[in-house]
């Protein structure tokens, strides 16, 4: 599309048509969700029809301050008005130490002081690349475990280590010894036990498969683990399963990589979703928000692990002084505001009224989330089961639930097993009022989808 010819146009139907006619068959947001931005302040996007929607996808949970916030504008022209470098490689600047500096400072002070940090490509893939290749280096061992549901990124050791099947079937010869284990997913536990339970046979059958010698698993280099699980639905894993896991690790020498892509600088209702059981990890995933809405991302491993040569891991873009200057704002903005505890806050007012829908609507099979990282499990409200006697998935009516919010001016992501959980993901900035205006859009939505839904089964 020509310059020209970009300025005469309005709407967002003739961009969206440009686009599907130019960009790959890969793209997925646009597909559910059909808009062309014109402009976004905070929690808000107006689209090329002016229409002004809440985003509760905000980047996928990138933009933590929401979007334009007035400290990372500044941020970002004080860098440019001073001329500084906006790209160095890996060579240092003041403003990189300053970065590193509060990073560091904002960590558990047992883990920072014994800390390393190495700049990654600007994606949470390549982190987890480098993640995955500093446990191997470190060990000598090749397995990694990972988890049931887990999402790690669309590199091909990130798409190995994930539980997403329908990104692998295409994509043969993907990263070997890979072994995957139960999450407490208490909703769909794979014991059909729930609750507790669920949670200590998981620990017993991941001891089982490191102490029975003919488990045919050979002790992994690493465990890479969600304390939410994002992608997968929204599940937080529970505090003393957590410490389980850290227990076991330290027993076996098994590196224990915390991916907290998506769950760090305080969308949990901890600075760090880590911090909620206590435990320290060897090796700290940190990307999306780490760079207050620009491309960044970073390991932080204890300074025992530093036996990489020269150039191990490297990237062109891992030098990106501007994520910088607005990731240095944004966490001092975090800190120095208290955002974890407001997100904390919110995400339990959230929550709260998401429950009291459930209540009420049997399609809602489960609500849970940690913080402002919410989700909605959509199920058959006439207690169908699957093969396995479990709630049976409804993703159909998910999607409508979610382009009915969008209908109405509410953006929100699927996620989960079928694609069947509506996931809210909301700026952390976001007020009282912004979410009691969210809850009542979402509760419209789900009772007009959920109407219409048993309309067509009446007429089936």
């Amino acid at each position: 599309m020509q310059q020209t010819r970009v300025s005469e146009l309005n709407n967002n139907r003739i961009f969206l048509e440009s686009q599907a006619a130019r960009e790959s068959n890969a793209r997925s947001y646009p597909r559910r969700l059909p808009l062309a931005i014109k402009k976004a302040e905070g929690i808000q996007v107006t689209d090329m029809d002016g229409k002004v929607y809440y985003d509760c996808l905000a980047g996928a949970g990138t933009l933590a301050l929401g979007h334009n916030h007035p400290v990372v504008v500044e941020a970002i022209k004080s860098t440019l008005d001073q001329k500084l470098p906006l790209h160095t490689l890996d060579i240092t600047t003041p403003l990189k130490e300053a970065f590193v500096d509060e990073l560091f400072a904002s960590l558990p002070e047992q883990f920072a002081r014994d800390a390393r940090i190495h700049f990654c490509g600007p994606t949470g893939a390549d982190a987890v690349e480098a993640a995955v290749k500093l446990a191997k280096t470190v060990t000598g061992r090749s397995g990694i475990f990972a988890f049931h549901g887990g999402y790690h990124g669309s590199t091909h050791a990130g798409m190995s280590l994930s539980g997403t099947l329908h990104q692998k079937g295409e994509i043969p010869g993907l990263m070997p010894d890979v072994h995957f284990l139960p999450y407490p997913y208490a909703y769909r536990c794979p014991f059909g036990v729930g609750g507790e339970q669920c949670q200590r046979l998981g620990i017993r059958y991941i001891r089982s498969i490191l102490n029975d010698p003919e488990s045919g698993v050979r002790p992994p280099a690493a465990m890479v683990l969600e304390i939410v699980q994002g992608e997968g639905g929204s599940i937080p894993a529970p505090a003393e399963w957590l410490r389980e896991i850290r227990r076991i690790t330290e027993q076996h020498g098994i590196v224990l990589i915390v991916d907290e892509v998506q769950t760090g600088f305080g969308r949990t209702g901890k600075l760090f979703a880590f911090e909620h059981a206590g435990i320290l990890p060897d090796i700290l995933v940190l990307s999306k928000a780490i760079g207050g809405s620009l491309p960044l991302s970073v390991l932080v491993y204890r300074k025992q692990f530093d036996c990489w040569r020269p150039g191990a891991h490297i990237g062109t873009f891992r030098g990106n002084q501007l994520a910088m200057a607005a990731g240095l704002a944004s966490l001092r903005y975090i800190n120095g505001r208290n955002i974890p505890e407001q997100a904390g806050l919110r995400g339990r007012q959230l929550m709260q009224r998401l429950l009291d829908l459930k209540a009420k609507v049997s399609e809602i099979g489960d609500v849970r989330g940690l913080g402002l990282m919410i989700g909605v499990e959509v199920v058959h409200g006439q207690g169908e089961t699957d093969s396995l006697g479990q709630p049976l998935a409804h993703p159909e009516l998910a999607a409508s639930i979610q382009r009915k919010c969008f209908q109405r001016g509410l953006i929100l992501e699927l996620g989960g097993r079928h694609s069947s959980v509506i996931r809210f993901l909301p700026p952390l900035i976001v007020t009282a009022s912004e979410i009691d205006a969210i809850a009542e859009i979402f509760s419209g939505a789900v009772r007009e989808a959920c109407g219409a839904a048993q309309e067509m089964n009446a007429l089936a």
